[in-house]
């Protein structure tokens, strides 16, 4: 073990918004140990901060499914993998004409965009105030962008994903990592966690089998697959826990510390 690459939401942060203290001190240990360690999440940059607060990490994020590497020690952009704004609306007509109801928002260097009806009456205040505009509009002058997101009424996330997938291909990789509403994540074809996880550790020199993995969600599948070790967490969605033979204890056990706490120990012996 060289290198441990760890998602965030429903693997080490709880709905409440806490990390476990013993989940902070295995994290902690592993750095102690020589051990990397890597977050790779679908928050952008600027949600990171339960990691900085509560566990002390200063190092790199992989954030944004993959379409952002962020420094946040420096709070510095790395490298982008962005979706062009043609290909973007291009999914967003498919979208549409598969599921009328759809709803649309972009994620961007510099924020986020909504289009009319994305954000509903359950809707957090923040999100309320950003002034609602088409997206060829608010995206004019844009270089590109990091995560589309789309979201459905009466739907669950499996449901839209399995409608939207067929036909948005293409232009775009679609997964989601909500686990109450339909809301899908879509970034450029070829991008996810796993792909940007494995140029990260390549540029360290660290292979696939010297990696352990965690996750959740079906976005967390494609670097649960590709980690000498990816454990999917047993209260994790069941296309993460197909991903993989490697299962931890749920979150609510302290699986991701229970896990890196018994692989310690057997590397120390």
């Amino acid at each position: 073990m060289k290198l441990v690459a760890s998602d965030i939401d429903g693997t080490i942060l709880a709905h409440n918004g806490s990390i476990s203290g013993r989940t902070v001190e295995a994290f902690r240990a592993c750095t102690a140990a020589g051990v990397e360690v890597v977050f790779v999440t679908g928050r952008p940059p600027r949600w990171l901060a339960p990691l900085r607060e509560q566990i002390g990490h200063l190092g790199t994020v992989i954030c944004s499914n993959g379409a952002l590497v962020y420094d946040l020690a420096e709070e510095k952009i790395l490298s982008t993998k962005c979706l062009s704004i043609p290909d973007l609306l291009a999914a967003r007509d498919a979208i549409k004409t598969a599921v009328p109801s759809a709803t649309f928002a972009a994620e961007t260097l510099d924020g986020l965009h909504l289009e009319p009806g994305f954000a509903g009456e359950q809707s957090p205040e923040a999100l309320k105030r950003i002034p609602a505009r088409p997206l060829e509009e608010s995206l004019r002058g844009e270089r590109g962008v990091i995560k589309f997101l789309a979201k459905a009424a009466d739907s669950t996330a499996d449901e839209f994903l399995t409608a939207v997938r067929p036909v948005v291909g293409r232009w775009v990789e679609a997964t989601h990592s909500a686990p109450d509403i339909a809301l899908l994540e879509m970034s450029l074809r070829g991008v996810n966690k796993a792909a940007t996880l494995s140029e990260f550790a390549a540029s360290r020199g660290i292979e696939a089998s010297q990696v352990v993995a965690f996750g959740d969600m079906p976005n967390d599948v494609q670097m649960l697959s590709w980690a000498g070790q990816g454990y999917a967490m047993a209260s994790g969605h069941p296309e993460a826990k197909r991903a993989t033979d490697l299962l931890a204890p749920g979150i609510d056990d302290d699986g991701v510390a229970q896990v890196l706490e018994r692989l310690l120990a057997s590397r120390v012996a």
